[in-house]
């Protein structure tokens, strides 16, 4: 059955407490991987016209708070996993010795960050929203990567999207921007083996991914969706 994966990021808003009832959410709703993105905040963002540089800021983990949601992913029986930009971040998630890795749209040229993901031997998972070459990405070392076709708008338009043209043997899955379910749901029909999705407890909370994220219903209107596809395709 395919891959779910709720894309927590920023929505936890700089709350750890948050942060620990999203992953709970997101395991009690069906969702195979909580993940989140795992950043030095000032280095990445651009401060000059971002209205979201503070909240950015803000929503940066720390090497503690990275361990101890972790942990709250293992009590959970959920899939703990990020994005993360950074060589020195990569470090900590091996520290908690993390299953696999996200590479986001933006990192997919970063050669110092994937040498260094390389260098774990574990399983990378990578958005191509930023990729407009008619080859994949060469990864040296790992033998697992999987690719996801992704449009890097926030959020994507329905109209923006054309599943004719992406194949799901040579695309893993579906990285989803689009607000609802129905591009989520076509992509699973279609082969898709990976689906990943913002989600939130609530669409009308402060911050840039909230409104275009899914929620826990419609998490578990996504795994059923999922689950009864699995058994009319057996």
């Amino acid at each position: 059955m395919s891959l779910l994966i709720a894309e927590i990021g920023q929505n936890h808003n700089g709350d750890l407490s948050l942060a620990i009832e999203l992953i709970h959410a997101a395991a009690e709703h069906g969702a195979d991987v909580a993940k989140f993105q795992i950043y030095d905040a000032k280095a990445l963002f651009p401060r000059e016209g971002n209205e979201w540089f503070d909240y950015n800021c803000r929503t940066e983990l720390s090497r503690d708070a990275i361990g101890q949601l972790s942990e709250e992913c293992k009590k959970c029986g959920i899939e703990f996993m990020a994005s993360v930009f950074d060589v020195e971040r990569v470090g900590w998630c091996e520290e908690i010795e993390m299953k696999r890795y996200k590479v986001a749209s933006r990192s997919v040229r970063d050669s110092s960050l994937l040498d260094r993901l390389s260098i774990t031997e574990k399983p990378l998972i990578i958005s191509l929203g930023h990729w407009n070459e008619p080859a994949l990405p060469i990864i040296r070392a790992n033998r697992d990567v999987a690719y996801l076709y992704c449009i890097a708008r926030y959020p994507t338009e329905l109209a923006d999207i054309d599943f004719s043209t992406v194949d799901f043997k040579k695309f893993a899955g579906f990285s989803d921007h689009t607000v609802g379910l129905t591009a989520a749901m076509v992509a699973l029909s279609r082969g898709a083996s990976i689906i990943e999705k913002h989600f939130t407890l609530d669409k009308t909370m402060y911050g840039p991914d909230h409104s275009g994220s899914m929620t826990p219903d419609e998490l578990g209107m996504l795994n059923k969706f999922r689950t009864e596809l699995s058994q009319c395709l057996r």
